[in-house]
């Protein structure tokens, strides 16, 4: 039962979380302490599920691993007018409103980070090369389910060996990639910095980010109390949030993976659903880093 989700060390205080059991929900929670990470909340955390532009975060990792091997540097320059037939996307991003023809690695960082811009994801992935993406996601940080499969398309007909997504991910590998990007071991401690940058200006709060309440287009460092950097995803049956959120004054820092994707065929557009249960898990998550001892708490949910 899909309603039904039990941490894996412990029962809530013995209440059940109730979300819509229409979606597939993949969630991992943590609490970040040192070196280890204390699961508050696991659900169907190993369940691979689309996940939209959440790929991304693999991309931004292998860029920052080829920029510190030398292999590439942030200041290169990506031509516009070089670029591939299919790499121009109208949709999510801005970079195709945007007259200017070139712009460096780190802007198409600031642009993916704080846009999930599809038109940057296709320039910066022929710079790096997808394998190479792929190759970071499964050899340096061990995942088997999450990964970037393919660049931005407009179409995914079947039967032409594309994936069914850009990307895939399960829960507790995507919280564990914001675990170490808060520890400064993703890649290494200057690549970490620069990821967290680039992810602390994402301006979509509309999921589990939106109980934050910061200001969605400026809240670096700090906002509202809370330092927040995440990565969210969307297609028309997919909604997902991964993130982390610290506060200085309690010294308490969660990271999570929201992960929800429905069948619209059965059930039509769950969008609303999704977000309300989204921004539920959100609301939690602020009362346990506004508690000095960042506990879950006795609270079932409502």
């Amino acid at each position: 039962d899909r309603t039904r989700f039990i941490d894996g060390r412990r029962a809530i205080m013995g209440c059940a979380m109730q979300l819509d059991q229409r979606i597939h929900w993949s969630i991992d929670i943590r609490k970040i302490s040192g070196t280890d990470d204390q699961v508050l909340v696991s659900a169907h955390a190993a369940d691979s599920l689309k996940t939209a532009s959440i790929g991304e975060l693999f991309l931004l990792g292998e860029t920052m691993r080829q920029s510190e091997a030398g292999r590439i540097s942030l200041r290169d320059v990506i031509d516009r007018d070089h670029e591939q037939p299919d790499d121009a996307m109208e949709d999510s991003g801005l970079l195709y409103m945007l007259d200017q023809r070139t712009l460096t690695v780190a802007d198409l960082g600031v642009l993916i980070g704080a846009f999930s811009d599809n038109y940057a994801t296709n320039l910066l992935i022929g710079h790096v090369g997808l394998d190479a993406v792929q190759r970071f996601a499964r050899e340096e940080l061990g995942y088997t389910e999450s990964n970037l499969l393919d660049k931005v398309r407009w179409e995914r007909p079947s039967g032409v060996g594309l994936p069914d997504d850009m990307s895939r991910g399960c829960a507790s590998e995507l919280c564990d990639y914001m675990c170490r990007l808060h520890r400064g071991d993703l890649v290494s401690e200057d690549a970490s910095r620069q990821i967290r940058r680039w992810l602390a200006a994402d301006a979509d709060t509309s999921m589990v980010s939106g109980a934050f309440n910061v200001d969605p287009l400026a809240h670096w460092p700090q906002d509202a109390g809370v330092a927040l950097c995440h990565k969210t995803g969307t297609e028309s049956d997919v909604r997902c949030d991964v993130g982390l959120v610290s506060v200085a004054d309690t010294g308490v820092a969660v990271a999570w993976a929201v992960l929800a994707n429905w069948d619209k065929a059965a059930y039509g557009d769950l969008r609303d659903a999704a977000l309300a249960d989204m921004r539920r898990i959100g609301e939690r998550i602020r009362e346990i880093i506004s508690e000095p001892s960042g506990d879950w708490g006795a609270s079932p949910w409502a």
